[in-house]
């Protein structure tokens, strides 16, 4: 592609023609095949959350996150009351659709509507939703309504740099690494450098087509094992 330039000969960046300010996520569900996304609520998912986490009895799911783990269903609830009402982060809980129960937790945050910018994090999902089809599913979602219902250009992930398992998450969704913000922020006590990864609005229409195809219930044999990974419909795409 040719480069643009303004009238003094420097280069720019493409127009973006009709630009207007994007919508903020509403708490609205979103709903899957495999599951449903719906607003975070303390009397509703305190108790089913709790017990979900408390099958990872380490507390390996935390180690990343700036709260957690949390030692009694009330302690969660008192954590869930203070997010719950909050427009940025706005938070979800994952409901598993075959059991009506919630698995697990997302958010939208760092939301930009001026700019186009809005990141995915704060995912805390429990031993019943990891590794599982639904896990991919509910990022699926949170990406269509993004992109698609809102028109959001730019689509966020930002993790400890040491968590190698949610740089392989972002990655394998077709998340692009942008670089580590050194010394980012100070967290539970510790250091943490930040790497960035990120979707761009033109990108979404070959994730979406690999995501789909991924998730069609063909691409699963009657075990529930997949038959292709993902991997191959991205590089397809």
């Amino acid at each position: 592609m040719s480069q643009r330039t303004n009238s003094l000969g420097q280069p720019i960046g493409e127009p973006v023609p009709n630009w207007s300010p994007r919508p903020r996520p509403p708490r609205t569900p979103m709903d899957g095949r495999l599951c449903r996304l719906e607003a975070l609520d303390a009397a509703t998912h305190t108790a089913a959350l709790h017990e979900a986490h408390s099958a990872d009895t380490e507390g390996r799911n935390w180690t990343y996150l700036p709260y957690g783990p949390f030692d009694t269903a009330a302690d969660y609830g008192a954590w869930i009351e203070s997010v719950q009402a909050l427009d940025d982060p706005v938070f979800y809980a994952i409901v598993d659709v075959a059991t009506g129960r919630p698995v697990g937790v997302a958010s939208y945050l760092r939301i930009d509507p001026a700019m186009g910018t809005i990141e995915v994090g704060h995912l805390c999902y429990s031993p019943a939703l990891q590794r599982t089809p639904a896990s991919t599913e509910a990022m699926y979602l949170m990406m269509r309504r993004a992109f698609e219902e809102l028109g959001y250009r730019r689509y966020e992930w930002k993790c400890d740099s040491f968590n190698a398992p949610s740089l392989r998450a972002a990655e394998r969704l077709g998340f692009r690494y942008e670089g580590t913000f050194r010394k980012a922020v100070v967290m539970k006590g510790r250091n943490r450098d930040n790497a960035w990864l990120s979707v761009v609005a033109g990108e979404w229409p070959a994730l979406r087509a690999a995501l789909e195809a991924w998730l069609d219930p063909s691409n699963f044999d009657e075990a529930g094992a997949q038959r292709r990974r993902l991997g191959e419909f991205m590089t397809e795409a």
